[in-house]
C-alpha cells in the first residue's frame, strides 16, 4: 500500500532525489531524467484526454496507469526484488491496439505532420514526448541496467500515439500531410 504523507520534504533542496530503493542520487542522474521524461510524457497524455471520451479515453487512462508503472520500474536499479518491474503484457497490448485502429485508416502516402483537431495534435505532441523518453531510457541502458520491456513498450506507445492522431482527425481525412519543398 502506497501512503503519502508529505508533499514538501526538503530532500531535494541540495539538488539531491530519493531512487525508489532509497539511494540518493543527483537530480541531473540519467536515471532521473528517464523516468522523469517519462512524467512528463504521461502529463502530455493528460491533455491529451482533454480530447477524447468513451473507449478513446479509457484506452489512455490504462496508458497513463502504464506509464506510472514504467516510471516506478526505472526508479529502482537492478533486480530489485519484489519491486514492479514491467513485463511484455503491456507492449502487447499497446500492437494490438494500434493494429486495429490502424486497420480502419486510410494508407499513407506521406508523412503527416503534427496538427489537425486538437486531440490530433496533442496526440502528435504526446508522441514526440515519448520518444524523447525513449532515448532518455536508452542512454541509461547504455551506462545501467534498464528493462528490456520499458524500451519496448515506450517504443510501441510511440507509434500507438501516431495512429490515434491519425483516428482523431476524422480517421486520417484531417491528416496534414507532407508536401516536400512546399
Amino acid at each position: 500500500m502506497i501512503r503519502i504523507d508529505r508533499v514538501v520534504t526538503k530532500g531535494g533542496d541540495t539538488g539531491e532525489t530519493s531512487l525508489g530503493d532509497g539511494a540518493r542520487v543527483r537530480k541531473s542522474a540519467l536515471r532521473v531524467e528517464a523516468y522523469g521524461t517519462v512524467d512528463e510524457a504521461n502529463a502530455t497524455i493528460g491533455l491529451l484526454r482533454l480530447h477524447t471520451d468513451g473507449e478513446t479515453d479509457a484506452m489512455l487512462a490504462r496508458i497513463q496507469n502504464d506509464l506510472f508503472d514504467i516510471g516506478a520500474d526505472l526508479c529502482v536499479p537492478g533486480e530489485a526484488g519484489e519491486r514492479l518491474r514491467v513485463t511484455a503484457a503491456i507492449a502487447g497490448r499497446l500492437e494490438r491496439e494500434t493494429e486495429a485502429m490502424n486497420e480502419a485508416l486510410p494508407p499513407l502516402s506521406s508523412f503527416v505532420l503534427p496538427g489537425g483537431t486538437p486531440g490530433a495534435a496533442h496526440a502528435h505532441l504526446a508522441r514526440t514526448v515519448v520518444r524523447r523518453a525513449e532515448r532518455a531510457v536508452v542512454r541509461l541502458a547504455e551506462e545501467e541496467a534498464v528493462n528490456p520491456e520499458v524500451i519496448r513498450a515506450l517504443n510501441r506507445l510511440s507509434d500507438h500515439l501516431f495512429v490515434l492522431g491519425r483516428q482523431l482527425n476524422g480517421g486520417g481525412a484531417g491528416d496534414v500531410l507532407w508536401r516536400p519543398g512546399g
